[in-house]
């Protein structure tokens, strides 16, 4: 049974940073690209970064770029999202997921977990 946990998330003042994790405990996602999205009001879920099933390509957005990195320990089965210099238009919930490896993109059926809130605020 696929389940997706997100944890990490926090209060932290502009400029600070957190480390999001992001596993599943019903496969293994070394077998899969992940992604971290975040919920964008009236949007639904938008894009922040991806990471392939090896951990050598990334994709960022703009948006994030230079201040998120997105990595993976697959020995421990978990994806990380690692946000330095965060900015009050940050503060949201942020979800992980699979993704396919030829673009990044959701599949088109899946399941989210509950997500990790982050706020920024001073």
């Amino acid at each position: 049974q696929v389940q997706l946990v997100e944890s990490g998330g926090g209060l932290v003042q502009p400029g600070g940073s957190l480390r999001l994790s992001c596993t599943d405990s019903g496969r293994t996602l070394s077998n899969y690209a992940v992604a971290w999205f975040r919920h964008a009001p009236g949007k639904g879920k938008e894009f922040v970064a991806a990471v392939s099933a090896s951990g050598i390509n990334t994709h960022y957005d703009d948006s994030v770029k230079g201040r998120f990195t997105i990595f993976r320990d697959n020995a421990k089965n978990t994806v990380y999202l690692q946000m330095k210099s965060l900015k009050l238009e940050d503060t949201t919930i942020y979800y992980c997921n699979i993704v396919r490896a030829s673009d990044f993109r959701l599949y088109d059926s899946v399941s989210w977990g509950q997500g990790t809130q982050v706020t920024v605020s001073s």
